[in-house]
């Protein structure tokens, strides 16, 4: 009932008004399509689905279906079914004291049948919020008949003075309390293939079986179930006969833009108001944290099965900010800004997150943290900067001499390191007079903090394509040229 009629007591009251009873797949499609006419997102906060996963999906609903999502992890599935909810009516009557949340106008249990036979228009009426209809259940291994569908209760039937012949002493398991709710079941190939046995009739005619009693119960319930298709090979499947009543499966997929990479950071990242006002995070240092997690996703060194949550982005960017204010609070300062520098300390929040294939196993997954790092970094440098190819020709080879030999004709090491000041770090990096003329031909429009990123990500490309060196030193780095590092390694 879109209106709130929460005021209305009994059933009496109820048929009175003029309410209707509906299913909620009819209740789900009517809701989508007045949402639709009226120009409003069903499914806000989800980002680089617009013209793929959401059509599907509301196909789906608009198809009356139950629905898997497939797709690998950190891709917004239970997000998806959640966001389901807002498709609801916002309250729903049912009898009051139903464990089922039995329609008045058309009961299952035995408990609301007797009531409504015994008081009639009397019968009390409670309302459900729409934030109540939604049930979800993990499946894992020990998961059981009796935990999703129902079983005998043998203390009801003590209580109660029943005999075991008597419904009334049956215990309703998840699904059936999630009557003319949204029911999820998370990781279904995880659901031992006995169990799923028991989800046919369900899902096809309605009927339960519990221990015998052969009930009559028309379920009603919108499943959506969320797989992983790396669970069918490592874990388990869903059985065929399943599969074939699940109306719609949809593949769900990782962002396909950096830009939308960075709008589900963005949403996802803790927010502390207070320490975004003293720390600035270049633009690039968020295309960056992003460019890590496409890496990643096509590195050899990664088990790419496994996938790559946006999970990772996220906890990198939390950490590259921390990094960014613990050199603050050492050093007394009330603000400070996001250097490349800093990427080093994200990489605890790379190393939990990836599966590493066995050439990264043999590695190690440090090594494998910060080579996804300075891949990203070339990446990025490659798209804002001319490509250094691996057979230089003289025109582009001229694009970096005056930078690397400013770094011939230096004197002593040249450092970045983490305890200098934002001052400190703007003038080191001006030191290097030949970064100014290349950014100014090439990206004129960074300014400010985002300059000094971009000169320091400048150093990091030449390195990476073996223009300069690039030393890891105790507190910061080092970079130099690479016939030093020669002349370092004969003495």
């Amino acid at each position: 009932m879109k209106a709130n009629n929460t005021g209305i007591k009994t059933f009496g009251e109820l048929r009175k008004s003029g309410y209707v009873s509906r299913n909620i797949k009819d209740e789900l499609r009517e809701n989508l399509i007045a949402r639709l006419k009226s120009g409003t997102a069903a499914f806000e906060g989800i980002y680089g689905y617009e013209t793929t996963v959401i059509p599907e999906l509301e196909r789906a609903i608009l198809s009356r279906h139950n629905i898997n999502l497939l797709g690998l992890r950190g891709q917004a599935k239970t997000r998806l079914a959640r966001l389901l909810i807002n498709l609801l009516d916002e309250w729903m009557p049912v009898v009051a004291g139903s464990e089922v949340n039995d329609d008045p106008f058309a009961p299952l249990s035995r408990y609301a049948k007797d009531l409504l036979e015994k008081q009639k228009d009397e019968t009390p009426i409670a309302w459900v919020h729409r934030s109540d209809r939604f049930a979800e259940k993990l499946a894992t291994p020990d998961v059981t008949v009796a935990d999703l569908i129902g079983d005998v209760d043998p203390i009801k039937a003590a209580n109660l003075k029943l005999s075991y012949a008597d419904e009334r002493v049956i215990h309703f398991g998840m699904i059936p309390r999630a009557n003319r709710c949204i029911f999820v079941i998370n990781e279904l190939p995880d659901l031992q293939a006995r169990i799923q046995v028991g989800l046919f009739n369900i899902l096809q005619e309605g009927d339960i079986q519990i221990r015998g009693f052969k009930l009559r119960f028309p379920l009603d319930i919108q499943f959506v179930f969320t797989a992983n298709p790396e669970d069918y090979t490592n874990r388990g499947s869903i059985v065929t006969p399943l599969k074939d009543r699940i109306g719609s499966q949809i593949l769900t997929h990782y962002p396909e833009t950096i830009e939308v990479a960075r709008m589900i950071t963005a949403q996802e990242v803790k927010s502390d108001e207070g320490r975004n006002k003293h720390i600035h995070v270049p633009s690039l240092a968020k295309d960056l944290i992003e460019q890590i997690g496409f890496e990643a996703r096509r590195s050899e060194y990664v088990d790419v099965k496994s996938g790559i949550s946006a999970r990772m982005s996220i906890s990198a960017y939390e950490n590259l900010v921390s990094t960014a204010e613990l050199r603050m609070i050492r050093m007394g300062k009330k603000q400070t800004t996001v250097r490349l520098g800093d990427f080093t300390g994200i990489i605890p929040a790379l190393t939990g997150k990836m599966e590493i294939a066995y050439e990264g196993e043999q590695e190690g997954a440090r090594f494998v943290a910060e080579h996804l790092i300075q891949t990203a970094v070339k990446s990025i440098f490659e798209a804002l900067f001319p490509k250094i190819p691996k057979l230089e020709k003289k025109e582009v080879k001229g694009t970096y001499q005056d930078i690397i030999a400013w770094f011939n004709n230096l004197s002593e090491d040249y450092e970045l390191t983490e305890n200098m000041s934002d001052e400190v770090y703007r003038k080191q990096l001006d030191k290097i007079h030949p970064l100014e003329e290349l950014i100014a031909r090439y990206q004129p429009h960074h300014e400010g903090a985002e300059r000094n990123f971009l000169k320091e990500l400048v150093l990091w490309g030449l390195a990476e394509n073996n223009k300069l060196s690039r030393i890891k030193i105790n507190e910061g780095i080092s970079f130099s040229d690479n016939y030093d590092l020669l002349n370092d390694l004969r003495k």
